[in-house]
């Protein structure tokens, strides 16, 4: 083989191997929370192409604002940029392990650090749950943190009893919730005048004008956003689901503006106010002085009448219902029938959640979820995190 030949045959393989170590730099930074695509994997090599890959503080300012979405991408830019292409000039919270980068478990000093950061928003107990989203093993060593996460969003809640994974997964969820309201607040659609031209939609209809952009198409961001309904069973046979949900619930609460929040069992409470407190042992106390009876009997229709009698002047247009229980009501099918019958016209969406859909073999027999199927919208599983998370479209979309 030539000289010549054997230099194309080199720059090809250097050029493979800068493509495919940009890819995985993407792909790191999308299982650390960074909101991006495979779209981005493109733009990467466009932006090492103009960047030059001869400057690595030009590549770095060039991916930083392909990647970042927020100030928190933003300061956590370097650090992952820097374990990725420098890792034996820095020591950080990512190191190289059997299937790639890996997120370690932060030392006593820098998690005491992130703790007393986090206490400005809310208590030790909801630092500790998110220090816990680290995702390590107990052994100090390092974890596949996409994996564990991954392994945990699979999990049927009722089966979580490990500390550690309990308090992972209520960071998870916080998380979740702020993901959700991240990307309802970019949505957006097609505006016939605007600022910014919407390229794919002006593009297609160039086609009839031989190519040229003859008229110019527009998008817009989406201003309205649901009103979201919460109605969550806190009976025994909810107990380790509620307890998720109530989090969950908390989260909503804590990111979306037009929130409400209900919990019941034999008897209907408002508890979006008390979610609504930034320290998680006040929002427990709380919650437990309203929580007189909870886990035991449930009476889903009773419930729902006092819903519609006290609190149904909340329910619009805008609204989404949410009811979260497992249908095994003590009172009437009937009664519950006539209840949902009076939700339903009065709201955007009637969605019923239950764990128990997300288990091999369940059918909904029960006479409570019998009478409740012919008036709901939306019928889905709600037993991990995985579950909750297929419910975005569903919860932030008009």
């Amino acid at each position: 083989m030539s000289e010549a030949a054997l230099t194309s045959l080199e720059e090809r393989q250097l050029a493979h191997f800068l493509q495919t170590r940009l890819v995985e730099f993407v792909r790191l930074a999308r299982s650390n929370n960074f909101q991006v695509g495979v779209a981005e994997e493109l733009d990467a090599q466009n932006v090492a192409l103009k960047c030059g890959l001869g400057s690595s503080m030009r590549l770095r300012w060039g991916l930083r604002a392909l990647l970042c979405s927020d100030q928190d991408d933003w300061e956590r830019f370097d650090e992952l940029y820097d374990a990725f292409w420098h890792p034996a000039n820095v020591q950080s919270r990512y190191s190289t392990g059997a299937a790639g980068l890996t997120r370690k478990r932060p030392d006593a000093r820098s998690t005491a650090e992130e703790s007393r950061q986090e206490d400005i928003r809310s208590s030790d107990a909801d630092s500790q749950s998110a220090d816990a989203s680290d995702e390590t093993d107990d052994g100090g060593g390092t974890r596949e943190g996409a994996s564990f996460a991954a392994s945990l969003a699979k999990t049927d809640f009722q089966a979580l009893t490990d500390p550690d994974e309990m308090r992972a997964v209520e960071a998870l969820v916080d998380r979740l919730a702020r993901q959700m309201r991240k990307r309802a607040i970019r949505r957006q659609r097609p505006s016939k005048t605007g600022k910014k031209i919407h390229l794919r939609k002006t593009f297609r209809n160039s086609l009839r004008f031989g190519g040229a952009p003859m008229v110019l198409n527009y998008r817009e961001r989406i201003k309205r956003q649901p009103r979201l309904v919460l109605i969550v069973d806190v009976s025994r046979s909810m107990s380790m689901y509620s307890f998720f949900f109530l989090r969950f619930a908390r989260a909503l609460v804590s990111v979306f503006r037009d929130v409400a929040v209900f919990a019941y069992h034999t008897q209907l409470l408002p508890i979006t106010e008390a979610l609504r407190q930034t320290d998680l042992i006040r929002v427990r106390n709380s919650l437990a002085m309203m929580s007189q009876g909870w886990s035991g009997g449930t009476r889903i229709g009773d419930s729902l009448a006092t819903f519609n009698d006290k609190y149904g002047q909340i329910l619009n247009s805008r609204s989404i219902t949410v009811i979260v229980s497992d249908g095994l009501d003590t009172g009437e099918p009937d009664y519950l029938a006539a209840q949902l019958a009076r939700i339903k016209p009065r709201c955007r969406k009637l969605v019923w959640l239950n764990p128990l859909l997300g288990r091999n073999g369940y059918e909904p027999i029960s006479q409570g979820m019998q009478a409740a199927l012919p008036y709901l919208d939306m019928f889905a599983p709600a037993h991990n995190l995985n579950s909750l998370q297929a419910l975005e479209p569903d919860l932030t979309r008009l």
